[in-house]
């Protein structure tokens, strides 16, 4: 069987060249394809595609990804004093330290790291002592 090798979500955008424009204040490279109405958007090794919506309403049409990071604190104040719409990572109760961007099209970019082992275990024992103590 065929191996996968990577994969690049497509956002769709009302205004190409204003979407362009924010991905590039964010620290992405970005580049719009020669025969117009596409472009894409690089960063560290992860591609994102964007492409002008057809007529009708964008609302309609969203996307989303993934984006594990090394340090989701760290591109969440980034991305914020880029002037980002940025909601501030929390911590899940599946080991992630998650964060979401919202672009200007309200395609959505969640992206998270692992929470360091001193915060599970910090968290973890005040649940283990009230469980201790139903007993």
């Amino acid at each position: 069987m065929a191996a996968l090798k990577r994969i690049a979500p497509v956002f769709a955008v009302r205004d190409l060249s204003a979407s362009l424009a924010h991905y590039q204040r964010l620290g992405f490279a970005t580049q719009e394809y020669e025969g117009g109405g596409y472009g894409f958007a690089t960063r560290d090794g992860i591609e994102i595609h964007l492409g002008l919506v057809p007529e009708g309403d964008p609302r309609a049409i969203r996307s989303t990804a993934y984006v594990w990071v090394d340090d989701a604190d760290d591109l969440a104040h980034a991305w914020r004093s880029a002037g980002a719409d940025v909601r501030l990572p929390e911590d899940t109760e599946w080991g992630q330290h998650e964060g979401v961007l919202i672009d200007p099209d309200g395609n959505i970019i969640r992206f998270g790291s692992p929470i360091p082992h001193a915060a599970k275990a910090t968290t973890a024992a005040p649940d283990r002592a009230r469980r201790e103590q139903r007993r």
